[in-house]
């Protein structure tokens, strides 16, 4: 098989902060848009290895170094630019990051179509994250969309608001409004988790999750506090939250306040989120 390859302005787009999870070093803290962590550089107690999501940089406080997710690469792996392009071109690393579409006058993100999935690409995005199509289209839809005069598609998962959550190999993003994704089955259980992936994992890895249990997406953990009264319609709440230190605690809130509520996170103890354990799982 031909060895992929991509350019540095390719991989400049890649997303420092789920590179780094993807190498196995994962948020100690996140506050606003920067993601704190022990450095992966050296040894330290206190996280001063700061990740501003929204740039896409990286800055070491202790060493007193940052960069682009090359640079961070090539520094964790202890490689030339040309490995480091190789590791960033694995299909295992196929997160990147687009900055927030600008909501100003003219440059919204705008849709343009919806239908089920059926582009190449995202089916075999979909197969990369572990997920047969029949589940992509059960939850999620094929979204065509526009911005600043450029068309691009995603797998979309609707939220509540009627906005989008939009995933490819390539960008992560969303339109307008953000809200939960709450899928009512009119079943007595609920299960919360926080994200697309999250949600296909779960109903990968349960068999008629529709027919068991109605469904919470979070698609922000911000939206923690709205869970919360929804809570108390149910006889059962199970949760499939990230075990980074965001979801941990969101996780500790929830149980906390009804005894309904069940962790269900050891499932995937020693992976930040049931998706990553899910694609380890099927290998």
């Amino acid at each position: 098989m031909k060895e992929k390859k991509i350019s540095c302005r390719t991989a400049k787009s890649i997303s420092c902060l789920e590179t780094l999870k993807l190498l196995g070093f994962h948020p100690k803290n996140v506050i606003g848009p920067n993601a704190w962590f022990l450095s992966p550089l050296r040894s330290e107690d206190k996280a001063s290895f700061k990740v501003d999501i929204n740039l896409n940089r990286w800055y070491d406080h202790g060493a007193g170094i940052g960069g682009n997710v090359i640079d961070l690469v090539c520094l964790i792996k202890k490689c030339s630019i040309k490995e480091a392009l190789q590791i960033l071109s694995k299909e295992n690393i196929s997160f990147s990051f687009q900055p927030p579409f600008s909501s100003q006058k003219n440059e919204r993100l705008k849709i343009t179509k919806a239908t089920k999935l059926q582009h190449p690409a995202l089916i075999q995005y979909l197969t990369s994250r572990g997920i047969k199509l029949s589940i992509g289209n059960e939850f999620c839809v094929e979204v065509h969309y526009s911005f600043k005069a450029k068309n691009y598609f995603a797998i979309g998962l609707k939220n509540n608001s009627g906005g989008y959550e939009l995933r490819n190999k390539i960008y992560k993003n969303n339109s307008s409004p953000k809200d939960v994704t709450l899928i009512r089955n009119q079943k007595k259980n609920l299960v919360i988790c926080e994200g697309m992936f999250d949600l296909l994992s779960i109903a990968s890895f349960h068999n008629n999750l529709s027919k068991k249990a109605d469904i919470l997406v979070l698609n922000s953990i911000s939206f923690i506090e709205k869970v919360v009264p929804k809570i108390e319609n149910y006889n059962c709440v199970e949760l499939y939250l990230d075990r980074d230190n965001a979801g941990l605690k969101a996780s500790d809130k929830l149980l906390k306040h009804s005894h309904k509520c069940i962790d269900m996170s050891p499932l995937y103890s020693g992976f930040n989120d049931i998706n990553e354990w899910w694609v380890k799982r099927k290998i």
